[in-house]
Order: C-alpha cells, then structure tokens, then sequence
C-alpha cells in the first residue's frame, strides 16, 4: 500500500533565540514532547551560568497562548504557527531538536517492536473500528504472534497538543475517512479513547492499562519502558523508530520550508514534523539568532546562549 505509515515515528524540531541583554532567569512554556531535552538544556545553561531555564511542560496549545500573551519569554509548539499568525503577535520561530513519536502498546506478551502495524490501520483502531487485539486485521499482519482476545483501550491526549497534531496529520495523509471524518489539529473530536494529559499522561495511561495502544513521543517510550509498535514504511518494510531512521526522516525534510514542513507519506523512511519554539521579541531589539540542532549538550546550549545572552524579555 502506497501511503503505509512510515512516519510513525514523526520528527520534531524546537528551537531558541538570542538577544544582546544579561544572562538571567529564562521562562517557557508549552509542547511536552521535547521536555526531557530542554531539562537537559536547563541543568547545563544553570551550570555554566548560575541563572535558571523554567520550562512548564503543559502542551503545545497551552505554551501558544503564553507565548501570544507575553507572559513567558518563548513558547514551544510541535505544530508550528502559521507566518500571518506570527506577525499578528510579533513572533519569530525556528527549528532546533529532532525527535519523533511513536505508537506504543500494552498487550500482555507482546514487547518492544514485536507488533507491527500500518498507518490505516492505526487510523481504524483509532476510529473505533478495530476494537479487539485479535481482530483478523491485526492478525494478518503479525503471523506467529499469539494475540489476546482482548478489548483495545485507546489512549489519546486531553489537552491541546502538537503531538496530537503530528499523528493526526499523519493520519489525514494514510485514511481518507479520517481526514473527512477527525482531521488534523491540536485537538480533535476523538471518536473514542481515554485522554492523558500531556506525554506524561498517555504513558502513563499506557504503562497502567493492559491492552491499551497511546502515542507519544519517543523519549517517553524509552524512559517509561513501555513496548513500541513497528510501522509499515511506503515501501511496505516495516520499521523501528531509532537514530537511522530519524536521520532519514531529517535527511527528506525541506529545510527551505522549515516554517510548516509536514511529512510526505511518500517518502521512504520514518516522516518528519517540526515543532518550533516560538517567542516574542521587543519590536525595538536588535536580536542575533543562534540555533542548535541534536544533541542536548553544553555545547549545542551555548549556541543559544552565547556570550551570556537571553531572550528579551517582553515588552
């Protein structure tokens, strides 16, 4: 099937903005999805300046309306905004750190990368239509895997989300019927599932329901132990979420249109979504912009950083 999942595993890219003012106390809110990072980033920006980084990791939807109401010095969304939206609110955004999502399951004898699952079938799992681990379609993709007759629990996020907006953008390219009947946004009318708050929500959700199928962001999955599903690239190869496959995702990625870059089901590896970090900037500062991409180091911190600057604060 031409548009299999693979983007199962969405990209996702943050980013940061500098100003020529002191180093001090920085605020942000939003996305959950890149938290662990930015924890990182925090320990070392405290470390090498004594000042503090706080990050309230409450979704992608949350940290927007901070971040449009100048209540903290930047915003972090996983759906990046639109440019008329940025110049209605005098904000900037750009990528910095790639992750992706991914689906993960708690079916008891099933482990990591041992289910193996297409994005339409994601879609119809989601939909309701696919309610039983046993079901016959589920069943013909993993032959030789003993399949509990058991209810699917549906796990999905309660508050507004870009994370949610990854998957059910993804989603809208694999199913027609979902894009005509949920499409893609933030938030959705879900058709059924138990909403968690946040990427902590929905693994935790995950890790306590047997039989329950959630998405989250791949750090989450790691940290919390909880099993991952393979998913069906468009060349029909089904494939884990790890280092090669993010990279190959990166690597189809049009950086040019880095302000809504969206996966391409067309492509052949794991498909990549930014989500951009956004801030507001005095209209009257003379700002230089630095960006680091990767890894969570020193290093790839100070080029936000430099020089002991930070973000201006707003006006």
């Amino acid at each position: 099937m031409k548009h299999s999942i693979r983007w199962a595993t969405t990209l996702v890219v943050s980013g940061f903005v500098a100003s020529n003012v002191f180093a001090a106390d920085i605020t942000g809110a939003g996305a959950t999805f890149p938290y662990p990072l930015y924890a990182k980033w925090a320990e070392a920006y405290k470390a090498q300046t004594n000042n503090n980084m706080n990050y309230q990791s409450i979704g992608s939807g949350g940290g927007i309306k901070q971040i449009q109401s100048k209540t903290v010095d930047f915003g972090a969304s996983d759906m990046p905004l639109k440019p008329e939206e940025l110049s209605k609110h005098g904000l900037t955004q750009f990528p910095t750190v790639i992750g992706g999502v991914v689906p993960v399951v708690n079916v008891p004898g099933i482990g990591a990368g041992q289910l193996k699952l297409t994005g339409p079938l994601l879609a119809d799992i989601y939909l309701g239509k696919v309610a039983n681990w046993n079901d016959a379609a589920i069943g013909k993709l993993n032959p030789g895997v003993k399949l509990p007759d058991q209810k699917i629990t549906v796990v999905r996020r309660s508050d507004g989300s870009g994370t949610t907006f990854i998957f059910t953008n993804y989603l809208s390219k694999v199913s027609p019927e979902w894009k005509s009947a949920i499409g893609e946004n933030t938030a959705v009318n879900w058709k059924t599932g138990v909403g968690g708050k946040g990427n902590e929500g929905v693994a935790n959700y995950v890790t306590r329901i047997k039989g329950s199928i959630g998405y989250v962001e791949y750090a989450y999955a790691k940290q919390n132990k909880i099993a991952h599903a393979q998913v069906q690239n468009a060349a029909g190869t089904f494939v884990n979420p790890d280092d090669s496959t993010f990279k190959a995702a990166a690597a189809n990625a049009d950086w040019a249109k880095a302000h809504r870059l969206l996966p391409d089901p067309d492509q052949p590896a794991w498909q990549g979504q930014l989500a951009n970090l956004r801030r507001h900037l005095h209209p009257d500062a003379q700002e230089t912009r630095q960006a680091g991409t990767g890894a969570g180091s020193t290093e790839v911190l100070r080029l936000g950083l430099q020089g002991r600057r930070r973000h201006c604060h707003p006006a």
